[in-house]
């Protein structure tokens, strides 16, 4: 393959995936307490909406994070007080998180600046830029894989960064802390936690307020660092995606960080693959190649959910003994 090529390639996965593994990581988290979250797709929508909102506004990268994260959390709150609080279906109220998602930021984006639901562009100094734009353009003219490490891996944001180092992160804290074993032993056996003394209430508010931090982060992304501005339902099922990412890596932060970039991949090779004439077939339609990603994910969902194991107590509302 074309080095300049490859490089492109690489880029453009790393940076398609990153929502996917912060929205993987927070799925991971939650349903690892026992939470079923369908409501990822929901929350990065309205924290995109919340980011470029704020970012818009105020003209503050940091508050337009901030926003974000707040206004993801307090959704995923909003779910643990349905679910966990009150026994409520978790399916039942993650479907109802995207459906107020949807609604309410295509509402709010029209009363507040008219222009159809979307919200005006971020100012570029708000934007999340290049973390070493110097280094990356000092190593592309080095032979071989000059572009691909300086273009590929080097030229990013912070935020790509952050989603790579957080899978290691994740996994450590799952597998190697106190606090990871408490989490994954309350989504497996809630009451041995609760006769061991531990809150399984709080254990499982606590992974829903970092699942929250989480989606922030993803939705901000596309705003901040992807497309400068929000449009109506520009997650395009992002959410969905990282939810079949979660479940096609089996519930563990390392698998779910390939089946991202698998995602990844395949979205950036669906942009790089509109207009080419392949032989026997001439052009593909746009819409055949946009859908790839999709289509893959309902492949890998019917091909590994009855084969992936997921936490026994996943889904099932804990009610204490007395």
């Amino acid at each position: 393959m074309d080095e300049t090529l490859l490089a492109a390639m690489l880029a453009s996965t790393l940076r398609l995936a990153t929502p996917l593994i912060f929205c993987a990581l927070a799925g991971l988290l939650s349903e690892r307490s026992g939470v079923v979250d369908i409501g990822l797709e929901g929350k990065m929508l309205l924290a995109a909406f919340a980011a470029g909102a704020c970012g818009a506004a105020y003209g503050s990268t940091a508050l337009a994070l901030l926003a974000a994260m707040a206004v993801a959390v307090s959704m995923s709150w909003v779910h643990g007080l349905a679910c966990v609080s009150h026994k409520g279906d978790q399916v039942v109220s993650g479907v109802a998180i995207n459906i107020i998602a949807a609604g309410l930021t295509a509402v709010l984006g029209a009363a507040w600046f008219a222009q159809g639901g979307q919200t005006p562009p971020v100012s570029a100094e708000v934007r999340i830029k290049a973390l070493w734009p110097g280094l990356a353009e000092a190593i592309n003219p080095v032979p071989l894989l000059g572009r691909v490490v300086g273009e590929g891996l080097l030229s990013h944001n912070a935020l790509v960064y952050l989603a790579l180092l957080l899978v290691p992160l994740v996994w450590w804290m799952l597998f190697r802390t106190r606090f990871g074993l408490r989490l994954r032993a309350v989504g497996e056996n809630p009451q041995m936690v609760d006769a061991a003394g531990v809150s399984v209430t709080r254990l499982r508010y606590t992974a829903l307020t970092l699942n929250g931090m989480l989606c922030g982060l993803a939705g901000s992304y596309l705003v901040l660092a992807q497309s400068a501005m929000f449009s109506q339902n520009m997650t395009a099922g992002r959410g969905f995606m990282a939810l079949a990412a979660l479940i096609f890596g089996r519930w563990h932060p390392v698998n779910a960080l390939w089946a991202c970039l698998l995602f990844g991949f395949l979205d950036a090779s669906a942009i790089r693959l509109q207009g080419v004439q392949l032989p026997g077939i001439g052009e593909v339609p746009v819409q055949a190649i946009q859908a790839l990603p999709y289509v893959m994910t309902v492949v890998l969902l019917a091909g590994f959910i009855g084969k992936s194991t997921a936490p026994k107590a996943l889904g099932i509302p804990y009610t204490k003994e007395r």
